[in-house]
């Protein structure tokens, strides 16, 4: 189905979810491979990143768009309420985190003795912020490593339950989000992701 439904995830949904966590998968450990293994020079390596995350930004904008323009399925009615509401505040956690660190990241690629402003199709973005004031760039690099580290955390948390929703709990939170459940079997009234 192209649109969401209470029971159910939209393939658009579906595809922005995988994407979106695709690309920070890459720029996570990208982030920490080039911080900390890269050969130098890393001007490369650091503009590549940057371009990856303002298609990851502007990704994460069209899925947020898209998420307020279609209903969110429902939590399972044998939920807790400290499941209903831990899902609900990790999930904005999430959006958070990678909203901040990304933001982050845009505001330190005009930093530099480099700068950084173009995704990975060759478009030009302006810069939110350009200085070669170290004492700024050090303060966006030490908010945009400690935010990605921080999303780095929750989408662990976020793993492990889904993989506890799929395998203790057996029910259909997780089978959605891969396109394999109907929704059928999903019950309930408060809203999921």
């Amino acid at each position: 189905m192209l649109r969401n439904s209470t029971t159910g995830w939209g393939w658009p949904s579906i595809l922005f979810h995988w994407l979106g966590a695709a690309a920070i998968l890459v720029l996570l450990g990208h982030g920490w491979w080039m911080t900390h293994l890269a050969p130098a020079p890393r001007a490369g390596f650091y503009a590549w990143h940057a371009a990856l995350g303002y298609d990851f930004l502007a990704l994460l904008v069209v899925r947020l768009l898209w998420r307020w323009m279609n209903p969110v399925p429902r939590f399972p009615s044998e939920f807790k309420a400290w499941e209903t509401w831990s899902a609900k505040l990790g999930h904005l956690g999430l959006y958070l985190l990678m909203f901040g660190s990304t933001i982050a990241g845009w505001a330190l690629a005009g930093t530099g003795r480099r700068t950084f402003d173009e995704d990975l199709f060759g478009l030009k973005l302006p810069l939110i912020y350009v200085s070669q004031d170290r004492a700024m760039h050090e303060l966006f690099e030490d908010a945009h490593k400690v935010l990605s580290y921080l999303l780095a955390v929750l989408i662990v948390v976020h793993v492990i339950g889904a993989l506890r929703h799929h395998f203790f709990k057996k029910n259909d939170v997780m089978r959605r989000m891969l396109g394999g459940a109907d929704g059928q079997a999903i019950r309930g009234s408060q809203a999921a992701e």
